[in-house]
């Protein structure tokens, strides 16, 4: 399930993008079905096995055709991105900002290798659902790699716009997942095999796997209400900026 809408990215064939902390991959294939030309960056080399695995079976099946632009996975750090400036006409960063001490050279760095009116996605958790994780668990935020801050979202704003990135539109995402982390962190976020969070996280599989109307038009209606991830997408310099100033 993905948690930025696609169709806001202007892809196309030839696009050039990059899935920073990809993870398992899921933005990073969704990208490569469209046409676009993708690098998936994380520093897991477990999650990039994964991503290269996936790649194979992709082509292997015929989802991705030989001939076209393969996803390329790489090991990176956000801190020091390894690409020239403005390399990317689209850049992606899911649920990454909030692991980062340093969140402001990160946005930089994100900055940088976003080409000129290109298109930038930056999704976190939503503060209100998150400071509910927090209070309920001390576990929940405090392991290695955790999460180090919860963002307001005129604060996330302001450190992007800081950048040179222009805001252009936001949303959030995810308003069926933001229950099932409130209940596991009040019975302890590694305390998986607690029967109600098994049963939610079967049933969040199943939505995932079928996407049956009902749950879909369920997750729009929570999402303005308790979606877990807020989403915002930004272009740098955008060239019609310089012909309002003008």
């Amino acid at each position: 399930m993905l948690t930025i809408d696609l169709d806001r990215l202007g892809l196309r064939k030839g696009t050039r993008a990059l899935d920073v902390g990809c993870g398992l991959g899921r933005h990073a294939f969704a990208i490569a079905r469209s046409g676009a030309w993708v690098v998936a960056l994380d520093l897991g080399a477990d999650e990039l096995r994964h991503v290269r695995a996936v790649v194979t079976a992709m082509l292997s099946s015929g989802e991705l055709a030989a001939d076209s632009a393969v996803p390329v996975a790489l090991r990176g750090d956000i801190l020091t991105l390894p690409f020239p400036d403005e390399t990317f006409d689209v850049v992606v960063a899911s649920e990454v900002l909030e692991h980062i001490p340093d969140d402001e050279n990160a946005i930089a760095e994100l900055a940088r290798v976003l080409r000129r009116g290109g298109t930038l996605a930056v999704t976190v958790p939503r503060w209100g659902p998150e400071c509910l994780n927090w209070l309920l668990s001390k576990e929940y935020h405090s392991v290695p790699g955790g999460h180090v801050r919860i963002y307001r979202r005129s604060e996330l704003r302001r450190r992007l716009r800081s950048c040179g990135l222009v805001p252009k539109g936001a949303h959030y995402a995810h308003g069926l997942h933001s229950p099932y982390w409130w209940l596991r962190c009040l019975v302890g976020p590694s305390n998986e095999e607690n029967r109600a969070v098994a049963a939610y996280r079967r049933f969040l599989e199943w939505d995932i796997v079928h996407g049956p109307r009902i749950t879909r038009a369920l997750d729009r209606l929570l999402n303005p209400l308790i979606g877990k991830s807020l989403v915002i997408y930004l272009t740098k310099d955008p060239v019609d900026r310089v012909a309002v100033e003008v």
